[in-house]
């Protein structure tokens, strides 16, 4: 069986409130725990008004203590924000608090645009080779001490915490194979480029400390009823969701709408066919078969499923119904 994890976002609803989104997540990792899903992570995302996971690692911890056996993590932390001494104090701490189900997946993304970066207060004249040079000396801070370090992780050294590169294009997955590192792409927003990424991370993976041979993790939606029309009605909060985040309108995650796709002209849809082609939207069989052909033209080593639905209570059962379907895959 291929093994399934959640990304989550801590969706802010339109008439709802973080308080709300947070609480609805810690819900969510409670209930994915029991239909055994693997993980559960959550994304760093700044100035977006239907994400509640900015301060990713605090998300982490109040997760993780509505938990007790599911890893949770960050999918991810997007590492040019933050000095690398903070995370791996950030995330030995974690550590330490949740014994064994911490994960670490970084990024390069800023998660915001160039103004909120700048808010973030780390310099936006880096180089190429900062994000590499940043995610070593993280690794390193996350190890046991050596005599005479000048700069430790207290909390931090010596916790091992795993981690995972994330990427959207060529960049992640050459870094990941390099450091001989676990892999996940972004393919439930950007898949353009999944099956090249995909290709260059298992040709250069390089063995190490960490991991013996390269372990990929796609991301794709689903969007899960017990009927096919509602779960195409609930998918159409999702697909106003990246219309408006992709013409510069982002808001709270908004309420279905029947029929949407037929109010949207050629542009939208053009965007919508683009980045939602990692999708599942259906009953049981359905996503089964979608999920199925997935890992079929990925051989992907592990689903990282989202599900960005209006109603909490729908949003449940989208991803009972996705653990349903990939506990049956072969």
């Amino acid at each position: 069986m291929t093994p399934f994890s959640i990304l989550d976002l801590a969706p802010i609803v339109e008439g709802g409130d973080v308080a709300s989104a947070l609480n609805n997540s810690r819900d969510l990792a409670r209930h994915a725990e029991r239909w055994g899903y693997r993980r559960f992570w959550v994304a760093e995302h700044h100035g977006l008004p239907g994400v509640a996971s900015a301060a990713t690692a605090v998300v982490i911890g109040h997760v993780a203590a509505g938990t007790t056996t599911i890893r949770v993590g960050a999918g991810g932390i997007m590492l040019p924000n933050h000095a690398p001494l903070v995370i791996a104090e950030q995330f030995g701490t974690l550590e330490a608090l949740f014994p064994g189900r911490i994960d670490l997946g970084l990024g390069r993304a800023p998660g915001s645009d160039q103004t909120t970066a700048r808010a973030l207060r780390r310099p936006l004249e880096a180089g190429p080779d900062d994000f590499p040079r940043d995610v070593v000396e993280l690794m390193r801070l996350l190890e046991p001490s050596e005599p005479g370090q000048a700069v430790r992780a207290i909390p931090g050294e010596g916790a091992r915490v795993p981690v995972w590169i994330l990427g959207s294009s060529l960049y992640g997955a050459s870094l990941a194979a390099i450091l001989g590192l676990p892999f996940a792409f972004a393919s439930h927003f950007a898949p353009a480029q999944l099956l090249d990424a995909l290709g260059i991370y298992r040709e250069r993976f390089r063995p190490s400390g960490h991991l013996e041979k390269p372990y990929a993790m796609i991301a794709c939606n689903v969007f899960a009823a017990d009927d096919e029309e509602e779960a195409r009605l609930l998918a159409t909060s999702m697909q106003q969701a990246f219309v408006n985040l992709r013409t510069g309108r982002p808001g709270r995650l908004r309420p279905p709408v029947r029929d949407y796709e037929s109010t949207l002209g050629a542009m939208e849809r053009t965007i919508l066919a683009q980045v939602l082609s990692y999708t599942a939207v259906g009953a049981i069989e359905t996503i089964r078969e979608k999920l199925r052909g997935f890992v079929a033209q990925t051989s992907a080593d592990e689903l990282m499923i989202t599900s960005n639905v209006y109603d909490h209570t729908a949003r449940l059962r989208s991803f009972e119904i996705a653990a349903e379907a990939c506990r049956s895959l072969a």
